[in-house]
């Protein structure tokens, strides 16, 4: 059986949407690009009038330009590392699939199968979360990833040394996708939630919160952050732009959580918040 692909080029803030839209139809394999994702799906499967009545009732919110093409199973590996290449983050982080082979280079190594998740460190959010968790003591903390996606960020607290680890996730493919992610990376431990902000109520203070999702999130759900974030912890956050930064930043100081820096990349955000 053949495989179709679907390139999409959609803003950022819809991406998630329209991933978990596409994985309704029958889409079990998304990889991120520069400007929106591929989607693939076995040819048997595909509908284009599915497809369109999917995009047409978002046509009024977001501008969605697509291309479909028709790809041999043969050449499917093929199809994954053209569009999935090995990175390096802060000269530190290698984040790979599990086709490319280990460099020798790198001081902490994340193999990620993004299946219909994203978070493979190739989009700015996840880049500059990962730069910012270089900077921040994780060596036997307790930490929180919030919107986990594929579960890179909790992987990573767990290269850099954190002792216990929670992940929660909204969609339950997703929260499969980590667990396998964190399997792969010898990180099972890791304890991947289905849920949303309800999941971490009454739970043990954390001493470092992740928190990758977008704005409107953040802002509903900092409070309950706050509420389970150690004295003196961290909250880093992303999935914003530069000029929603002051917004996050006002939520912040009404949660008696003090700024400590941000981090951008082609007008994404990641910022540092302490507990005071």
């Amino acid at each position: 059986m053949d495989f179709i692909e679907v390139t999409l080029k959609v803003n950022a803030d819809f991406a998630d949407i329209l991933t978990a839209e596409l994985g309704e139809l029958g889409f079990d394999a998304f990889v991120e690009t520069e400007d929106g994702f591929s989607a693939y799906i076995e040819e048997n499967q595909y509908s284009q009038e599915a497809l369109e009545e999917v995009l047409s009732r978002y046509a009024d919110f977001v501008q969605v330009e697509y291309t479909v093409q028709k790809i041999a199973r043969q050449n499917w590996n093929e199809e994954w590392e053209r569009n999935f290449e090995p990175l390096f983050i802060g000269e530190q982080v290698s984040v790979r699939a599990s086709f490319h082979p280990k460099p020798e280079q790198a001081k902490y190594d994340i193999v990620i199968n993004p299946k219909m998740s994203f978070g493979t460190g190739h989009h700015e959010t996840t880049t500059l979360m990962i730069e910012n968790q270089l900077s921040l003591d994780h060596q036997d903390k307790r930490v929180l990833d919030m919107g986990c996606g594929t579960g890179i960020l909790a992987i990573m607290a767990g290269e850099l040394g954190a002792s216990e680890i929670v992940a929660v996730e909204i969609e339950d493919w997703t929260v499969e996708n980590a667990r396998e992610n964190a399997a792969l990376n010898n990180y099972s431990s890791i304890d991947v939630r289905l849920g949303g902000a309800e999941t971490i109520e009454e739970e043990k203070p954390f001493d470092i919160i992740l928190a990758n999702i977008n704005r409107n999130v953040l802002l509903e759900d900092m409070p309950a952050y706050k509420a389970v974030l150690q004295p003196r912890g961290w909250l880093v956050l992303s999935g914003f732009y530069t000029e929603d930064l002051p917004m996050i930043q006002q939520r912040a100081q009404e949660l008696g959580l003090a700024y400590v820096s941000h981090r951008v990349k082609n007008n994404w955000v990641s910022a540092i918040f302490q507990e005071s």
